[in-house]
């Protein structure tokens, strides 16, 4: 009883203060001191919990600041009590990495990093922003404008000097993700956030790799990787599976030597219990005679 009232204050102070600024669509407002001082004092908190061996569930500490969904409280959370020793990170497919699951971390909590996405415009956009934010502007994140391939993942991670052992790395390019990962070498992430399509349910299936794709390419739904196809590459790969935002999209994986008593393997149908993938399913229906790599 202790813990949960103490888990709801701590996450009730963190909403009331983003709460405030709502109106208020600024991206300098999601980094206020006020922003800032309410994180870290659940930081605090949960350094203090997890001490005490209280660890919590994954869906009891997610918001929103940067992210898209509840990724930037998850996230801050696993690093919490995992430890960052680099505090860096690498965002595939970033756009303009303001509205990023690494944004939280770069603009208030001082960590450095590597965006990378294909839009220039975008690109520039975050570049700009970052140079001349209060928080970030002496030490900026590194950004790279290009499409990003199988084929170029490594190079363009080495030659930003990212070829280290990072603490974080998301892929969201809306499209071959799985592929990305698969041909990845030149990094070992401890925790990795990577979107998979839940459009595909349980199937084990990949959409066959094209270097060129844009999305949305043939059908809207047709691109990406299923979420158990991508946890069978990341037990390859030395990753398991704890866990993923509420809607079941961006699944989240820990290197197999970093925290295995806190964080056990979780199932795959375990993360697509919300009611609106029932729903996302039926889309498969569309192009489900169309061509798949089974793995």
């Amino acid at each position: 009883m202790i813990k949960k009232r103490l888990r709801d204050w701590m996450r009730a102070q963190v909403e009331h203060e983003l709460d405030k600024h709502a109106n208020d669509q600024t991206e300098y407002h999601r980094a206020s001191p006020a922003v800032q001082i309410a994180q870290r004092n659940l930081v605090a908190t949960w350094k203090a919990q997890a001490q005490a061996g209280i660890i919590h569930a994954l869906d009891d500490v997610g918001f929103r600041n940067f992210s898209q969904f509840e990724e930037d409280g998850i996230l801050l959370y696993l690093m919490t009590v995992l430890g960052s020793p680099s505090r860096t990170f690498v965002d595939l497919g970033s756009a303009d990495g303001i509205n990023s699951n690494c944004a939280n971390l770069a603009i208030n909590h001082q960590w450095t990093g590597l965006f990378v996405d294909g839009n220039a415009e975008k690109i520039e956009y975050g570049r700009s922003w970052y140079a001349t934010h209060g928080n970030t502007w002496i030490y900026p994140p590194k950004f790279v404008c290009s499409m990003i391939t199988r084929e170029n993942v490594n190079h363009l991670i080495k030659e930003a000097s990212m070829e280290r052992d990072i603490d974080l790395l998301s892929i969201d390019i809306d499209g071959h993700d799985y592929w990305v990962w698969e041909a990845l070498e030149c990094v070992r992430p401890r925790v990795i956030m990577i979107e998979a399509h839940i459009e595909f349910g349980l199937r084990s299936i990949v959409v066959p790799y094209d270097k060129d794709y844009v999305y949305p390419g043939k059908h809207p739904q047709y691109h990406g990787a299923s979420p158990v196809a991508i946890t069978k590459l990341a037990k390859k790969k030395g990753y398991r599976l704890i866990g993923a935002n509420r809607y079941g999209f961006n699944s989240i994986y820990l290197r197999d030597d970093v925290g295995l008593e806190e964080f056990p393997e979780v199932s795959v149908e375990s993360t697509l219990q919300h009611p609106r993938n029932q729903e996302r399913q039926k889309l498969f229906d569309e192009i489900s005679d169309w061509e798949y790599v089974n793995v």
